[in-house]
């Protein structure tokens, strides 16, 4: 695994299933805990390793809201999304649909106009200065229920950003069933938004099919419990439907026990098409290039494995044909350059 960091580190990149506060670095959450000094969150970027250790999927979503509360005015906002792409460009990713989740933000009581505009105008300086395409997943927390997912609906449908391709569904699985967010998913559809919601993470393939089948997912985020049924493999892989893979998010929620475990080595027998993502990378103490490293290990790829499982990501994703003709250009001549050496 390690020898393959150098070539992971310079590979040309996308990632489909990664979360916007969830992205914020020891160093952002700082900043932003010292502008709101009433949070419980640590000021010292030295102990915030300490602060994101989960005992379960639950104590997970608790620190999750904590650091979502930092995020309270359109400033906020500009300078995490900026600075999230940032990062993404020291890992040479040059693709991104980010998870954000406006309601986490709006009933805070930032602005919604204000939020869309600080949104967009850190896309589009991330794309001029730094080389990176951020596009938007707007996702309903799950957690908050229904008048979550109506708010959810009328922001990513009559306040729609540019930058808007998707909507998702995240927050926990257990107690919180799929069917109830079909006429929200259903609205989004018909403005033109692609369906990409989190399934069966923490529960059983059943959520996978709600997901399937009521929300009409074209991309599962997680999907870990998938290989549970193989009737359900067969299915994402005949329709060609992605699985947002997350591994080490998998182990620091407890949805699966060790690395060594989990289950992307039958998704991929079984002839899934595999993304590798981070989810939300600062929290779980990784980053994309760690995560492509822990899936060559578990599924023993070279290089040129590797450069496949990047392009899977490209096919996968909501870019338009030419832009990924382009990433998928810059995986192959980089790969063949470095095999060249």
């Amino acid at each position: 695994m390690t020898d393959l960091l150098p070539f992971i580190e310079g590979l040309p990149k996308a990632e489909l299933h990664v979360h916007h506060v969830g992205s914020a670095s020891p160093r952002i959450v700082s900043e932003l805990a010292a502008r709101h000094p009433d949070t419980k969150v640590p000021l010292d970027p030295g102990t915030l390793a300490e602060y994101f250790t989960f005992t379960d999927f639950a104590h997970f979503v608790e620190v999750y809201l904590s650091v979502v509360d930092l995020v309270r005015t359109p400033d906020d906002v500009r300078l995490l999304t900026f600075e999230v792409a940032r990062d993404m460009a020291r890992q040479n990713i040059r693709y991104a649909e980010l998870t954000v989740t406006p309601f986490s933000s709006t009933r805070r009581g930032i602005p919604e106009q204000g939020f869309m505009e600080a949104i967009e105008d850190a896309r589009k300086a991330a794309e001029t200065e730094l080389g990176v395409l951020l596009r938007w997943c707007f996702d309903i927390p799950g957690e908050a229920g229904l008048d979550a997912a109506e708010e959810t609906a009328r922001l990513a449908v009559d306040l729609r950003p540019e930058g808007l391709v998707s909507f998702g569904l995240g927050g926990p699985e257990i107690g919180v069933p799929r069917p109830q967010f079909k006429p929200y998913f259903d609205r989004a559809i018909a403005a033109g938004l692609r369906s990409v919601p989190h399934a069966g993470e923490t529960t059983g393939p059943q959520t996978v099919w709600d997901a399937l089948n009521d929300l009409r997912a074209e991309r599962i985020g997680h999907g870990t419990s998938a290989p549970q049924d193989p009737e359900l493999l067969a299915y994402l892989a005949e329709h060609r439907i992605p699985l947002e893979v997350c591994p080490t998010s998998n182990i620091a929620t407890r949805a699966v026990a060790t690395l060594d475990e989990h289950p992307v080595r039958e998704m991929v027998a079984a002839g899934v098409l595999v993304t590798v993502n981070s989810d939300d990378p600062p929290m779980f103490g990784t980053d994309l290039n760690n995560e492509y490293a822990v899936a060559a290990r578990l599924l023993e790829l070279d290089e040129r494995g590797v450069a496949a499982l990047a392009k899977n990501a490209v096919e996968a994703s909501f870019l338009d044909p030419s832009g990924k003709a382009r990433i998928a250009g810059e995986i192959d001549a980089y790969t063949e350059q470095w095999l060249a050496k």
